[in-house]
């Protein structure tokens, strides 16, 4: 095994001013990749999209150590295997999971990798589950984005970062299912374990909101009420199946969702990362109904919750990350219902981008110009 060069995005400081057109936070190096050791894989990136996660490491609002080679959502193709990886071979097609799971720690023995504690430790250090760091430039080590670093076109990721995929899905939709999919839809299906007739309204249309109303359609929720600033989302949910959608600028929007819900409804989801949005996802929400949020505002954001209300009227508020998923059992169950049509991933896509376009991408991102966008390599 030998070392490898590969172009990445690199974020070397947070907070440019945009328009990042202009200011290029994201520069395109030519880096060294170790090769695979134990438990790792290294990946031909094909596919990776733009996602508001990234948006927040640039823009600072999610502090992370720099320098770091970006990108968290993708999928491509396994070029090499590290030692003691034997369930996947060269030439697999995989996603990657920006949670890697160590399948030991507490929240993995229960059942709950997404909350793997090593791998937020490492996640948070800008390492590998596996340990250190296997990006470098000009002899400087770069630290690995939620241990994927995917804006590249080739990654050496933990094993335990990758889910093997059906090579007949295209890469572009494929790399949606590692974190828009993952969190939206699982945040209905499994953090709310919704049931069919229940009311949903879904606050923020990204691509993590827009995914939870795909979920909560195919749960069979009903009605589904869509809730954004952005009237062109607004038209798309619609067209996705939202029986009702409200504009969130509206000075009256939460009266309109009470309304529509006969009171307020009985999962209200927040996907906009904003307080004031969760602010209003709570008010949306009935007596003895479930607010979740899967929105990541910046780390000193704090909600004033009435305890009162919450008692009183047995309110509950829930956290999901990454839709408290289950990433080896819940991509491919989710794989298999875009294939039955029951969720249309691929009308989340908003177009695709070549990697020297990334900054550009993100002024697009920034401006809710898009769901999705996708850099293929």
């Amino acid at each position: 095994m030998t070392r490898t060069t590969t172009r990445a995005a690199v974020l070397r400081a947070m907070g440019a001013a945009r328009p990042y057109a202009e200011s290029r936070p994201l520069s395109i190096e030519t880096v060294t990749l170790d090769p695979p050791g134990p438990g790792e894989v290294r990946v031909a990136i094909k596919a990776a999209g733009l996602c508001h996660s990234d948006l927040s490491v640039i823009n600072g609002d999610r502090p992370r150590p720099m320098p770091m080679a970006l990108g968290h959502e993708a999928a491509g193709i396994v070029e090499e295997l590290g030692a003691g990886v034997t369930d996947l071979a060269v030439g697999d097609h995989v996603a990657m999971v920006f949670m890697p799971s160590c399948g030991h720690c507490n929240p993995c023995a229960e059942g709950r990798p997404a909350l793997c504690e090593p791998g937020a430790a490492a996640n948070g250090r800008g390492e590998l589950l596996t340990g250190g760091k296997r990006i470098h430039h000009d002899g400087e080590d770069l630290n690995h984005h939620l241990g994927c670093s995917a804006f590249a076109e080739r990654a050496v990721v933990s094993r335990r970062s990758l889910v093997k995929i059906d090579p007949a899905l295209s890469f572009e939709e494929a790399a949606l299912f590692g974190c828009a999919v993952l969190t939206g839809v699982g945040a209905v299906v499994n953090t709310a374990r919704i049931r069919a007739g229940q009311s949903a309204v879904v606050v923020g249309l990204g691509g993590v909101g827009l995914a939870s109303v795909l979920g909560a359609l195919a749960s069979g929720a009903s009605p589904v009420i869509a809730v954004d600033l952005s009237e062109d989302k607004l038209a798309l949910a619609r067209t996705l199946g939202a029986v009702q959608t409200v504009n969130a600028s509206d000075p009256d929007a939460v009266d309109q969702v009470r309304a529509l819900t006969n009171g307020g409804a009985d999962f209200v989801f927040e996907m906009a990362g904003s307080v004031r949005a969760l602010e209003a996802a709570w008010k949306m929400t009935r007596r003895g109904g479930t607010t979740i949020t899967a929105g990541l505002p910046p780390p000193d954001a704090a909600l004033p919750v009435n305890v009162v209300s919450l008692v009183g009227e047995e309110r509950t508020l829930k956290g999901s990350y990454i839709g408290t998923c289950v990433p080896s059992r819940d991509i491919p169950r989710y794989v298999a219902l875009y294939r039955q049509g029951r969720l249309p991933i691929d009308r989340l896509m908003s177009g695709t981008i070549p990697l020297d376009d990334i900054n550009a991408g993100f002024d697009r991102l920034h401006a809710g110009e898009v769901v999705r966008l996708v850099v293929t390599f």
